[in-house]
């Protein structure tokens, strides 16, 4: 029973946002960093969202992790509903249903604490008892490779061991949605791929949900599917599930990039395409008899 419904849920949608909107205010300014996103990560997968300083990416990491609330459209994460959640909610969804990883390890962790007290220290909050999280705890070591370190204060550490303890910290209430902002993004390329490798390790071994936003081209190449933000809204997906199976087989990589509709029906064309065609403001959609959609300019 358990296996069938773990081979259901690999098809249900874990995150799902929906016409979502957030509105900063500061003073008589209004900025609007999402515009009517929309998103679908089901669950056990590892995504990489992409996007300029800027494009909401961060945004909606914030809003996904529970540490702010959107202004209009829907929000799912497994059976919470983050739009409506109360403060206390929030503060226990944080806490048990969602791992965050910053870009800068001093934001992860406590530099006066060791590494293993690090990872200790999200389960004092919980019901375990001390010699649980002492073998939690280890175990998270030895996963990302760090036994040998378990003493060491971050300042002992390399920026990469430092991004493994992050990982491992993360991971400590054991959280179904992993979440990394820019996770390679003070790294050196060696240490980038090591925190790579070992993110789609657990996303396989131990099937967490991983959601990673960055502007690094060396993410987006390693995970299955990537998707791009431009003005607070997903334009375009790389679904590399193809790519890797072809590599698997000897087979030339080929990737496919795609526009992303929303439930409105709406599409953001590149701007490349426009200005390299004759398309102006108004256009006709049509169909042919093959069924392929065409375009025409009414201008």
């Amino acid at each position: 029973m358990t296996e069938k419904r773990e081979k259901k849920k690999l098809n249900d949608p874990h995150v799902n946002c929906v016409g979502l909107f957030k509105i900063f205010k500061t003073s008589d300014l209004e900025v609007v960093a999402l515009r009517g996103l929309e998103l679908t990560v089901n669950y056990r997968e590892i995504v990489a969202i992409v996007g300029a300083s800027g494009s909401g990416k961060s945004t909606l990491l914030n809003i996904l992790a529970g540490y702010d609330f959107p202004s209009a459209g829907s929000v799912q994460v497994g059976s919470h509903n983050l739009l409506q959640m109360t403060e206390r909610e929030a503060v226990i969804y944080r806490r048990y249903e969602v791992g965050f990883i910053w870009q800068q390890a001093n934001q992860n962790l406590f530099p006066y604490l060791s590494a293993i007290e690090n990872i200790q220290l999200p389960m004092m909050v919980s019901n375990m008892s001390r010699n649980e999280r002492q073998n939690k705890s280890e175990h998270l070591l030895e996963m990302v490779g760090l036994t040998n370190r378990r003493n060491h204060k971050p300042i002992e550490l390399s920026g990469g061991e430092q991004q493994r303890v992050s990982i491992a910290v993360g991971l400590s209430n054991s959280p179904s949605l992993l979440l990394a902002d820019e996770p390679t993004g003070e790294l050196d390329e060696e240490s980038g791929h090591d925190v790579l490798d070992l993110m789609n390790t657990i996303n396989r071994e131990i099937g967490t949900t991983i959601i990673i936003v960055t502007h690094d081209p060396l993410i987006y190449s390693s995970v299955n599917r990537a998707i791009t933000i431009k003005d607070g809204k997903t334009s375009t997906e790389i679904d590399q599930s193809v790519l890797f199976r072809r590599k698997e087989k000897k087979i030339p990589p080929r990737i496919n990039e795609y526009l992303l509709i929303d439930s409105s029906g709406n599409v953001q064309i590149p701007k490349e395409i426009l200005s390299d065609s004759e398309l102006g403001r108004r256009v006709r959609i049509g169909k042919t008899s093959k069924g392929e959609i065409t375009l025409e300019s009414n201008e």
